[in-house]
């Protein structure tokens, strides 16, 4: 029917041409007469979107050639329903909707955070943006990126704290949440809602842009939040656990914009800095630790930083609870006795270098006597690589230790791990990938 196909070209512009190609241009057309269309949907999610998004155009602007309006019918494809008639799928009655916030954690504020040295810049020029020392807007979005553990959302909470705190509306929103907020508009027929609070602020915080992979729907709605906020002039800060570039089953059309701004690399605090968070965490709950129980908490929770948190949260608590006094910090033989549950559990869970080698060899479909063996063939060669580089970055192991780990000497370890980090730089998309899914896997 041709009117269908004007009406979509002559929208293009209005909704988007990947929306119309996304959503629209797929319906199919069952059957048509001069008043009449009726599409069939693949699933009921296009037929929501449809009626949210397409029928108040239709009512306006979609006529036959005698300016009469065509009424448009929309099912939705059922394999179960294949001999039946299909049925209309009515719109759903509006259901209740609210939409809750994500909340603060007070603990996380900028004075909390031990940027370390590495994250030292990054660290000066966020709390430049939450105090007014740079306008608003200057670099957006930026995008906060590394892995688990980094402080991320640590950093999210705080600036949205600092920037209510000076009276700025700053909204902080984790994927999930964003989602599940997307969804319950759409059901309800509340998009008006879900933008209105969305687009009404002046800094949006989003927690884990990498969660929308897959999720077309919501990155499909996450975009038009995007430009709305842009055109604004509003700021938007975003984590992630890689950078945009290096994003799977995200549209490229997100990862451009993503990459409009700045992208600020968080890297893990080394063990002298680990050290630091867990004495100024552990001031600011007015629960010293004396400097052997500070060295015994670091060495049971290696390089984890939540860990580390986790473990200092459950022995301050555990010490209010058990009906000890205190009058001085507390000490390493009291955080034995009274973490010793947590640290079987974490001991149980750790990873280690045989860990990151199993899980390598896994993902590359080979034997875990292949990375450690001699062959240096490149299907054998870069798995080592790069559970080399897992040992030095995940668990900080000196070169001597993971070369005995692989049977090479310190400077093949060194050379490895400072190819792998090359390949990480210039964006390599199978490296990162791979490592991506190894972490995953070894939780």
């Amino acid at each position: 029917m041709q009117a269908w196909f004007d009406f979509l070209s002559s929208h293009e512009k209005q909704l988007g041409k990947e929306s119309v190609d996304k959503w629209l241009r797929p319906l199919k057309v069952v059957h048509f007469d001069s008043g009449n269309l009726y599409l069939e949907a693949k699933d009921s999610f296009q037929v929501l979107w449809f009626e949210e998004h397409v029928r108040p155009l239709i009512k306006q602007a979609f006529v036959n050639n005698n300016n009469r309006n065509i009424k448009v019918h929309i099912t939705c494809f059922d394999e179960t329903q294949s001999v039946a008639p299909k049925k209309k799928i009515e719109k759903p009655q509006p259901a209740s909707f609210t939409l809750s916030k994500d909340a603060l954690d007070a603990n996380y504020t900028l004075d909390q955070f031990v940027a370390g040295e590495s994250n030292a810049l990054l660290f000066r020029l966020l709390d430049e943006i939450a105090h007014s020392k740079i306008s608003l807007g200057s670099f957006n979005p930026i995008v906060l990126y590394g892995g688990a553990g980094t402080g991320k959302t640590h950093l999210l909470m705080a600036l949205a704290q600092a920037f209510q705190k000076i009276g700025l509306i700053a909204l902080y929103v984790r994927a999930e949440t964003f989602t599940d907020h997307v969804v319950s508009a759409i059901r309800s027929s509340e998009m008006q809602q879900f933008r209105k609070h969305y687009r009404n602020v002046d800094v949006l915080l989003f927690d884990d842009i990498h969660i929308l992979a897959k999720r077309m729907a919501t990155q499909e709605e996450f975009f038009h939040t995007f430009n709305a906020l842009h055109m604004a002039g509003k700021q938007m800060i975003f984590s992630s656990n890689a950078a945009p570039s290096l994003l799977e089953e995200i549209e490229a059309r997100l990862i451009s914009r993503f990459e409009w701004g700045i992208q600020l690399h968080l890297e893990k605090l080394q063990k002298n800095e680990l050290k630091e968070v867990l004495i100024k965490r552990s001031q600011h709950l007015q629960s010293p630790l004396d400097d052997a129980a500070v060295e015994f908490i670091i060495e049971a929770f290696p390089a984890n930083l939540p860990s580390i948190s986790r473990a200092l949260e459950a022995l301050i608590l555990r010490t209010h609870l058990s009906g000890k006094t205190l009058s001085q910090p507390i000490s390493r033989r009291l955080a034995e006795e009274l973490l010793k549950d947590l640290i079987e559990s974490e001991q149980e869970q750790a990873v280690t270098p045989q860990k990151i080698i199993a899980a390598a060899a896994a993902y590359f479909g080979i034997r875990t006597e292949d990375i450690l063996g001699k062959s240096h063939a490149q299907e054998f060669a870069l798995p080592r690589q790069i559970a080399m580089h897992l040992c030095r970055t995940q668990l900080n192991l000196p070169f001597m230790k993971i070369g005995a780990v692989f049977s090479r000497d310190h400077s093949t370890v060194m050379s490895s791990v400072k190819q792998v980090q090359q390949r990480l730089d210039q964006f390599d998309h199978e490296t990162a990938s791979a490592i991506a899914e190894i972490q995953f896997k070894l939780g």
